[in-house]
């Protein structure tokens, strides 16, 4: 299965949940990813994608982020008084409270708090001085799909003023270049294989 961007109505178009607590976020990336299964599967595949190992993440995506994250220590972006209950309230206070009690799979090494997991959504948020940003992950009816459903990722900012809108603009490039081709080609690996052991 061939990942992709998709336009922005496969998430504007859509009723998500995520609507209802994101007005004030602007979409920056929607992606088909190389996931697919039946419509029980979201939960099994999230837990999947935010397993705490990253070893089987290529080199070079490795090495940015660890680039990143010393650019972060260095540069104060991403100290607690940036970040969710710092700078910005959590998304968690905009809630609903049929979703404040949904358990979501956390990860060590994805610097996301987990937001809510339905069975057709999953959310988590991160902040830091650049910006708020949300993940999105939904699980779509898919005909093309042996079992019916595939899985499709978006990713939801809120820039803090221009300095944000420049990092975000700057980072852009690597986005497309390492971090999205290495990201999805290895969460389409951790299905393969959560799938051959279930």
């Amino acid at each position: 299965m061939r990942t992709r961007p998709l336009p922005s109505g496969a998430y504007s178009g859509r009723h998500w949940r995520i609507h209802e607590i994101t007005e004030d976020f602007d979409l920056e990336d929607v992606w088909a990813l190389p996931v697919q299964g039946g419509p029980d599967d979201l939960s099994r595949f999230v837990t999947a994608m935010m397993a705490d190992d990253d070893r089987d993440f290529p080199a070079a995506y490795r090495f940015l982020f660890a680039v990143r994250w010393a650019l972060g220590r260095m540069l104060g972006t991403d100290g607690d008084e940036q970040g969710l209950g710092g700078r910005v309230a959590p998304l968690r206070d905009r809630l609903p409270e049929d979703l404040r009690n949904r358990p979501a799979p956390e990860s060590d090494t994805i610097p996301f708090h987990a937001l809510y997991l339905t069975d057709r959504e999953y959310a988590a948020e991160i902040a830091n001085r650049t910006m708020h940003g949300v993940l999105h992950l939904g699980w779509v009816e898919d005909d093309s799909a042996p079992d019916g459903f595939s899985a499709q990722m978006s990713v939801l900012v809120r820039p803090n003023g221009r300095f944000g809108e420049a990092y975000m603009a700057l980072i852009k490039p690597f986005r497309y270049a390492i971090v999205y081709p290495a990201l999805l080609r290895t969460v389409g690996q951790r299905w393969d294989t959560a799938r051959s052991v279930a």
